[in-house]
């Protein structure tokens, strides 16, 4: 039986061989915060499943991970924008024409619960139905969350852009 501390040991080998390769390769593919966001990723997942590192091609299995986990950081933002778009166009629709970062701004200045309802909305697709589902409430309690969320957030929008 392996102990923790020959784990710990293994770890310890596999991130002084692939640290800084790892960090070079992301940080030639991404901004500087967002390769270090994705290297603590690639550490805690080699870490998870260090009994499935090859000893003999531990630095190509690393970047493999890397690789993958930069492109769902980078599909996490490419979501962030569907969903600043989407509510951007919600808001032209009411008459009013923010910009992708005022919108951005107003999101970040509502409650938890409304920026995180208006996301499953706007990121994920979900209808209230749907909401009410994710959320364990009722479809009508949903909707009428839903839409008081869009409504803080038209506030928001209307107190810090145009």
């Amino acid at each position: 039986m392996i102990t923790l501390e020959d784990r710990e040991a293994r770890f310890a080998s596999l991130a002084d061989a692939c640290l800084e390769p790892v960090r070079r390769y992301l940080a030639r593919r991404a901004d500087a915060a967002t390769a270090e966001d994705v290297l603590a990723d690639v550490l805690l997942v080699c870490w998870r499943r260090l009994d499935e590192v090859p000893a003999d091609a531990a630095l190509p299995w690393a970047i493999g991970v890397a690789r993958n986990q930069l492109r769902n950081a980078q599909r996490g933002v490419r979501r962030q924008e569907r969903a600043a778009a989407r509510l951007a166009d919600e808001q032209r629709v009411a008459g009013g024409s923010p910009d992708v970062s005022a919108l951005r701004d107003a999101l970040g200045a509502l409650r938890p619960a409304d920026a995180e309802l208006l996301r499953l909305w706007a990121w994920e697709g979900l209808q209230p139905a749907d909401l009410a589902v994710a959320l364990g409430i009722s479809p009508n309690a949903a909707a009428i969350r839903l839409h008081r969320a869009k409504r803080r957030l038209a506030d928001e929008l209307g107190r810090t852009g145009p």
